[in-house]
Formats: C-alpha cells, structure tokens, sequence
C-alpha cells in the first residue's frame, strides 16, 4: 500500500515537472485551448456511480466541474481596493457570492452567456440601484465608474472568480454611467415617468410567460423613451435627423429604468426581474461562433455518397461547437436552426442532423463521456457550489432531442412558437450521479491547463513587451 502512494506521489511530481517544461515552451501555448475543452470529459468511467431508488422520484442532475481539490479557487482573499469607491458593497454582499461562483474562475467562459454575464450585470444594477437610495444618484460619473468596477471585480475574484470578468462579460466603466440618457436623478425620474405604474408592472414577474407578452419589458421601454425625450427640443421633433441617436439614448436610459427599480426592490425580488428579462433576451439568440463549413460541404454536399464520411466530418465540426458554452435548451434550437440554414446555402440538402443522430445536446459543452451535453433551463439559474464537492449545477438530460432540420423557406422560430416542445424547468433525471471516488488525474488535468495558461500569459506579455 505504502509503495502505491510512493508511485503515485512521483507520478504527481512528475507532472509538475512537465508542466515547468512546458511553460518555456513557445509551441505548447497553441495546443491549451485544446486542452481546456476536453478537460469535462476526463473523468473516468468507474468513478461515476449511479444512485437510484426503486421508490424515491429521481433527482435532477448535478454535474460537477470544479472537485473539492479546487477548494482554494473558492476561498476567500484579501482585495486592494482604491478606497474611492462610495458604492454600498454589504447591500449586495449575498448576491456578490453567488457571483462569484457563477463565474468562479476555471469555468466564467463557458458559463458566460447562460449565468455569469448575467448574474454579473444584475448584481452591478442592483448595486447601484441600492446606493442611489442614500445618493439620490442612479449612475456615477466617469472617475467614480472606473474605481467602482475595479473595486468590484476586486471583490469577486477575492472569493473565487474570474479575473478577466470585464473582457469575458464586455463590461466597461461607461456601463454604471448615466451614458447618454438625459436623466440620472431620483427626484426628476419620479417626476418624469408614471413609476407606481411602473413598479406595479415589474414588481413581480411571470419568468415563463414575459417572454412572450413582454408586459414588464413594454413598461421599461416607454419609461426609458420618456426619459430620452428630455434631451430634446420638443418644438424640433418634426426635423428628419432629431432622433437618429435615439435608440441609442433608449437603451442607455433602460438602465437608469433598472437601477431605479432595483432600489425600490429588495435585492431578491430585484434580482428575480432583472435576470428574467436578460434570458428572455439571451434565449432568442444562438450564442455559438460556427467555424468554417466547407469540410461538411464537400463530405455532406449534394452528391454525397459516403453517409459514414459526412457524419464523421458532421462529428468533428459539432465537437469544436461543444468546446465553447454551455447553451440553454432554447438556445440549442436557434443554434440548431442557425447551423441547419447555413448548411442548406451551402447546397447541402440532406437532413444530416437525422442522418448522423445530431441532438440538441450536441450543441452544448459535453460533461462525461456517460453524460452528453448540458442544456440548461431557458429559465434563470446559478452554479451551485458544495464545500466538499465543488461546484455545479442543474442539467436537463432527460430530453433527448433530436435537432429540427430547419425548412430553408422559413426563418427560425420565435421563442414564443417554437415547434419543439421544452419545458422552461429541467426534466428528472434518471439518477442521481456521485462522484465519490474522483480519479485524480482529472483534477491534475485541470489544475495542469490553469498552470499552463498562466504560463502562456507570461510568455505572451513577455514578447509583447
């Protein structure tokens, strides 16, 4: 027994080893995406135990990504924070820790588009929303909008988070100004917009059907449209080129619109809105970049003769979409839809997703080797994390899609209609899934790709400069 943990000491040793070697290597950078997108699919096989019962209804599933060996990632530092920033933090203090593990560092980017973005952009609003109760204040100016946001990505990364948040979520210090809305006073939004209305309107939402009616949604563009209409001359509406910013001044105000909601809310009630209203909005759009078809083309293309060559090329393409982000279940329909038209202009006209067995799973980042891609619910939803185990979070597994062929007459369908029906919550799942026993070279896989990329950085900023 003593002789195993000897070897598998020098195994570990060896490993670091390798990874420092690899760090003065130029050549090994190129290949860590790579590795980073097969990581998920490291754990091994006999590690996995299904847990059922012949009486209990299952379930759902928890895939976990970030094991207990991970545990500093979630451990709490020190920030540097300016001192300038006159932002209420322990209003949000709840609210920033489910931040910081829905966007804890090994996984913000492929969370980014289904939980961190958006939990990140609530809690900023919410934020302020609750400041401009003491400040009368529903945006900051510039210099306070830098430390702000450095002071807050400071506090986030102290408990686990990414540090590249502001590039991973597009997020500036000009995103808590008032931008180019016209209004950014309590007193004069109150006196400029019906806001009991407003407020009764949005107070509480329907998750499932807002994005639909879009009820709250309606209410928050008037109010905004209301707000922007300040910035001009009212007796010069009628000019050809007076509103030709003005959608852009609408959707700098529909921010002003939420943070003053935040601050009539409580954070909870706020956060419920406000995350609502950005998945409607994330739903309705394919988050997936697509690469270059042309192989799929020419394996695929009218003409095609070998089905096993064009559903291995169909294979390959679909494994590169799997490395990017976690996707929704609605958003695995318009992906598949977007995928299906660009094929059928490029003169394949073969139902390829049927022909080679393509899901909608397929579309999402792939968990095990077991357990296929993880769509989660259209419905808003956080990381979860466990001291012991780590960190993870709800999967739909039980809808085994197939992927709709789209008709090349037809523009996908609204979220609202969509022919396939899914529902906005996880299904059950067939078990619950222990990961007791985790082979340790998944984590060294992890911790080794998380290694390299720091060194990978280093050398980069060392050629630059």
């Amino acid at each position: 027994m003593r002789g195993g943990v000897s070897e598998s000491f020098r195994l570990d040793l060896l490993l670091v080893v390798f990874i420092l070697f690899l760090c003065l290597q130029e050549s090994s950078c190129s290949s860590l995406n790579n590795l980073k997108g097969s990581l998920i699919m490291d754990i091994n096989e006999d590690t996995l135990l299904l847990e059922t019962s012949p009486t209990a209804t299952p379930q759902p599933l928890l895939p976990l990504l970030a094991p207990s060996p991970l545990a500093p990632f979630t451990n709490s530092t020190s920030p540097k924070l300016s001192g300038l920033c006159t932002l209420n933090f322990a209003a949000v203090k709840s609210m920033m820790a489910v931040t910081s593990i829905d966007c804890v560092a090994p996984f913000a980017e492929y969370l980014a588009n289904v939980m961190c973005c958006p939990q990140l952009e609530t809690t900023l609003v919410i934020l302020i929303g609750q400041s401009s109760k003491h400040s009368n204040m529903l945006a900051l100016n510039g210099s306070l909008a830098k430390h702000c946001l450095s002071d807050f990505q400071q506090l986030l990364v102290s408990q686990g988070a990414n540090d590249t948040l502001q590039q991973i979520c597009s997020l500036h210090p000009e995103n808590l100004t008032e931008g180019s809305c016209p209004v950014k006073d309590v007193h004069e939004f109150e006196s400029t917009v019906d806001s009991s209305s407003l407020l009764d309107t949005c107070g509480k939402i329907d998750l499932v059907n807002e994005c639909c009616e879009e009820t709250c949604g309606n209410a928050i563009t008037e109010a905004a449209k209301k707000l922007a209409l300040k910035a001009y001359d009212i007796s010069r509406m009628d000019g050809p080129d007076v509103l030709s910013d003005h959608t852009t001044r609408v959707d700098d105000c529909k921010r002003i619109v939420h943070r003053w909601m935040a601050s009539k809310l409580e954070p909870a009630g706020a956060k419920h809105v406000l995350r609502g209203l950005s998945n409607c909005k994330n739903n309705k759009v394919c988050p997936l970049v697509f690469p270059n078809m042309k192989n799929i083309t020419k394996a695929c293309g009218d003409g095609m003769n070998n089905q096993t060559k064009c559903c291995n090329t169909v294979e390959r393409y679909v494994s590169h979409l799997q490395r990017q982000s976690f996707v929704t279940n609605l958003q695995a329909l318009d992906c598949a839809a977007s995928l299906g038209l660009k094929l059928q202009k490029d003169n394949v006209s073969k139902n390829v997703y049927n022909l080679c067995h393509i899901s909608l799973k397929d579309f999402s980042v792939q968990v095990t080797p077991e357990v296929s891609g993880c769509l989660l619910s259209s419905l808003p939803s956080d990381a979860i994390l466990d001291k012991t185990l780590g960190i993870g979070f709800v999967c739909d597994l039980n809808d085994n899609i197939p992927a709709p062929w789209p008709s090349m007459s037809q523009l996908p369908a609204s979220t609202c209609k969509k022919s396939v029906r899914i529902p906005a919550l996880p299904a059950v799942a067939s078990g619950q899934i222990s990961f007791k026993g985790l082979h340790i070279w998944s984590y060294l896989l992890l911790v080794a790709s998380m290694i390299l990329e720091v060194c990978c950085i280093y050398n980069a900023a060392i050629l630059s400069y």
